[in-house]
């Protein structure tokens, strides 16, 4: 393959502002495949990524895999392409918010991704509740508890203290809601620059989504065109896949192209950030492209903000504590913190 046609120009790829002032690029290649891939094959994906124009990579310690990513970030940098180029996300797993673990996590992930800072440090889960790799649904840590916002912002503390120290640029939550994230932006010195959460057309979260535009938190939205490859305890009868609605498949046909990229394509002009998985060279070839030209039309974008079924493919169960009653639980959705024993 030809890398000098092939190329996307990064330049050409849209960027968010930060209320830093800081710009993070619109699509990022995500990196959970563990499922699937070995570690050595998402690292070969980094690489080839950023090969063909990628500058955005989003990492995090529980996927296992990020010594491989730091030695693919070697390659990268030892090339023409300079650190202040790439945009490099990880996130704080849940079995290290004590305060005494925050900031040696973050430094051990610095080491394995083989960089002396990160651009954007997220808690991954707003719980400290942990579960070992390839659980099933049923799975369940005897020690979890529910939200305890005193704990996180202790948590919230140590990724400030990371900013002072140079560590990390910026930082971030993942998988909140909007009574949750009211209590940090009352508390925190350090405001959040964004919220990772689950976007797709068939999940697109607007009250939290508007939430954060209002707030200046730029929305990272994981599970872009409705994740097929997610673990299967995350599957349930009730799920819908984004990628066979009658109004996508009709855009795509339109297009010339496969489904998953009109998700891609929707979610950057709606505005959020979307960060596709994929370690087949044509696919996050093709995401990357798809956001560079043939853009949806205004009545394409109505028609897909119309179709929202609010179905939550990430649905967290294995989180959950003794005496909360379904995954619902995680979610607030009433707009109240659960704190069900």
């Amino acid at each position: 393959m030809n890398n000098a046609v092939d190329k996307v120009d990064p330049n050409s790829i849209p960027k968010r502002k930060l209320y830093t002032g800081a710009e993070i690029p619109a699509i990022g290649l995500g990196t959970f495949g563990s499922d699937h891939y070995t570690a050595d094959q998402i690292a070969g994906a980094v690489k080839g990524a950023a090969e063909i124009g990628y500058r955005h990579f989003d990492c995090a310690a529980v996927y296992g895999n990020e010594k491989e990513i730091g030695e693919a970030f070697q390659e990268i940098l030892s090339g023409n392409i300079s650190r202040d180029e790439l945009w490099v996300t990880s996130k704080l797993w849940n079995d290290k918010h004590a305060e005494e673990d925050v900031i040696p996590a973050c430094k051990k992930t610095l080491q394995d991704l083989r960089l002396e800072y990160l651009d954007l440090y997220l808690i991954h889960w707003p719980f400290p509740n942990h579960h070992s790799p390839g659980v099933d649904g049923s799975s369940r840590d005897p020690h979890a508890v529910p939200y305890i916002h005193e704990n996180y912002m202790k948590t919230w503390r140590q990724l400030e203290e990371l900013v002072v120290l140079g560590l990390v640029r910026h930082v971030g939550t993942s998988n909140m809601t909007i009574p949750k994230m009211e209590l940090l932006l009352r508390d925190a010195r350090i405001k959040p620059v964004a919220n990772q959460m689950e976007l797709h057309p068939h999940f697109q979260q607007p009250g939290l989504f508007q939430f954060c535009l209002d707030n200046d938190i730029v929305p990272i939205g994981y599970s872009p065109i409705g994740s097929p490859g997610r673990p299967e305890r995350d599957k349930t009868a009730e799920d819908t896949v984004d990628t066979e609605d009658p109004v996508i498949v009709r855009i795509a046909e339109r297009l010339g192209v496969h489904p998953a990229l009109v998700c891609i394509k929707w979610a950057v002009q709606r505005g959020q950030i979307p960060i596709p998985f994929s370690v087949k060279r044509e696919k996050y070839q093709s995401n990357l492209e798809a956001i560079v030209k043939d853009p949806l039309t205004e009545t394409e974008m109505k028609e897909i903000a119309k179709f929202d079924k609010n179905c939550r493919l990430i649905k967290g169960q294995v989180f959950l504590w003794e005496g909360a009653q379904s995954w619902e639980d995680l979610w607030d959705l009433d707009g109240h913190i659960v704190k069900k024993y």
